[in-house]
């Protein structure tokens, strides 16, 4: 708590006698964290537009399901979740006489979508976890491919180069260069999908101003508990 914080709090205190902040009080805190979901999926599908024209991908997902694996790299534990999400979702929209997606199928459902090809489209959205940078019981590491396909090494000359399993460094070698590619575009692609669809913009001065907003509020009732 910072001196600010402190010496309001010690004013409520001593005005109205109590530690708790009113019902109105405790609504108002934090206000910023709301959200406008429209508008937000609005903006990752532009984004999702923006990335296929400048990349190619490689699936023939629609930009609406595309949208929906982005937000289920934040929501979901693993691709199988997030498969299993969009399966359910499919189903809903089947019942409801909807379509999940763009991308329809000739009963007009969304397309069915597996774990792998969730990965594939996480990849094509620069969305890697750091479970997928995790070399399992390899002697390498991560970060020594990565260099090693900087340098534009070959599948061989990194197998060779680090005494590994040329499929072992494979499936990691593609990891290196979604990573890579990620960072050549300055992460921008990725670093919005974490702000528009995790909390992490809201955590620095949003928040502040949030925290204050609703302090300043608490300060007005205050005030007319003390006139009154």
């Amino acid at each position: 708590m910072d001196e600010k914080t402190s010496d309001l709090r010690d004013l409520f205190v001593e005005t109205t006698g109590s530690d708790t902040v009113t019902e109105r009080q405790a609504e108002s805190r934090g206000t910023l964290t709301d959200r406008d979901e429209a508008a937000v999926d609005e903006r990752v599908r532009e984004i999702v537009a923006a990335m296929r024209e400048r990349y190619d991908f490689s699936t023939d997902l629609d930009d609406a399901t595309y949208a929906r694996i982005a937000r289920g790299r934040f929501e979901e534990e693993d691709d199988e979740s997030i498969a299993a999400a969009l399966a359910e979702e499919r189903e809903t929209g089947e019942t409801d006489g909807e379509t999940g997606s763009e991308a329809a199928d000739d009963s007009g459902a969304a397309p069915v979508v597996d774990p792998a090809t969730v990965r594939d489209a996480r990849f094509d959205l620069h969305l890697v976890r750091e479970a997928d940078r995790e070399v399992d019981r390899e002697a390498f590491e991560y970060d020594d491919l990565k260099q090693l396909t900087a340098e534009g090494r070959s599948i061989v000359e990194c197998a060779d180069a680090l005494d590994a399993d040329p499929d072992a460094v494979a499936k990691h070698a593609r990891v290196a260069r979604v990573d890579l590619t990620s960072t050549r575009a300055n992460d921008r692609f990725r670093d919005e999908f974490r702000d528009l669809l995790t909390d992490a913009d809201i955590e620095g001065s949003h928040a502040e101003t949030a925290r204050d907003d609703g302090l300043e509020e608490a300060t007005e009732d205050m005030e007319t508990n003390v006139s009154l």
